[in-house]
């Protein structure tokens, strides 16, 4: 009996997992996307070409980032490729870096970001977390939302101030031996800001951007696109704390921006733990 039991949830996963492989790799890909091509052959063209142009921003680009891209964990990502390229166009001069150090920032950018870590270790996030966050594997919480403030039950008034570049604003824990998959975000709109917040001791818990890793014992802070493919990695035994940040892409048109982030938070706040599934989103 207990052989029979034992075994079931592992034959149910297994079985999860193949309905899951036939979703991505022949329903997507022959059921719709192929249909959609037949059908709207210009629209797909222009898909084509900003969909290959978008993946090839990566570094190392390999089958595996392909296919994630196309018909996997990207497939937003590459859903909004046009918006995204005329973003980048509407942010020149400044080029798209990838990963940023602080002082590519403009003096405005950089000084609300210098602000907020300040304000952050000044409220001793890491301590008033370690109850609530403790226990779930990925823990987030959200003081910001795409340029609005929301209530939550950690009350933080610094984080209220105006911020003119930075919309969002949150704290995103993994607990020990914690990982993400390999992922892409889906709106240039933004740069994601990090900063671990708690003292790291060994050089398990980083994050990797294409040819870039950074070690959270090295260099609490990491700027990057995060529509280039990441993944965050904590296989030590301390809980990693970090700020989470979205702050608005330098632009000759921050209106344009500002105003993207803010159809973004209209079209996904009913949806923001959809997003964020995989977490353990506290209010």
């Amino acid at each position: 009996m207990s052989t029979a039991f034992s075994g079931t949830p592992r034959a149910g996963k297994r079985g999860w997992q193949i309905v899951k492989f036939a979703l991505r790799r022949i329903l997507l890909p022959f059921g719709v996307l192929a249909p959609l091509a037949y059908l709207f052959p210009k629209t797909a063209i222009v898909y084509l070409i900003c969909g290959l142009y978008d993946v090839s921003r990566n570094q190392d680009v390999s089958l595996a980032t392909w296919r994630r891209y196309f018909i996997g964990n990207g497939l937003l990502t590459w859903v909004l490729s046009p918006i995204n390229i005329v973003l980048d166009i509407l942010s020149l001069p400044y080029v798209n870096k990838g990963v940023y150090r602080l002082e590519d920032l403009p003096p405005a950018h950089r000084e609300e970001v210098i602000r907020l870590i300040r304000a952050a270790k000044d409220e001793d996030l890491v301590r008033r977390l370690e109850e609530r966050a403790g226990e779930n594997q990925r823990t987030m919480i959200f003081f910001r939302w795409y340029g609005v403030n929301i209530d939550t039950f950690l009350d933080v008034p610094s984080f209220r101030q105006p911020w003119k570049y930075i919309q969002t604003i949150g704290v995103s824990v993994f607990n020990r031996k914690v990982s993400t998959s390999k992922h892409f975000g889906s709106m240039r709109a933004s740069l994601r800001v990090l900063y671990n917040l708690n003292d790291m001791t060994d050089e398990s818990a980083y994050i990797v951007v294409g040819r870039t890793t950074n070690y959270w014992r090295d260099e609490k802070l990491f700027i990057f696109d995060d529509t280039l493919m990441h993944e965050s990695i904590n296989q030590t035994d301390r809980t990693r704390y970090c700020l989470f940040v979205d702050l608005l892409r330098p632009s000759p048109f921050p209106f344009i921006m500002r105003g993207t982030v803010a159809i973004i938070r209209l079209l996904s706040s009913s949806f923001k733990f959809v997003y964020y599934r995989n977490w353990k989103v506290i209010r």
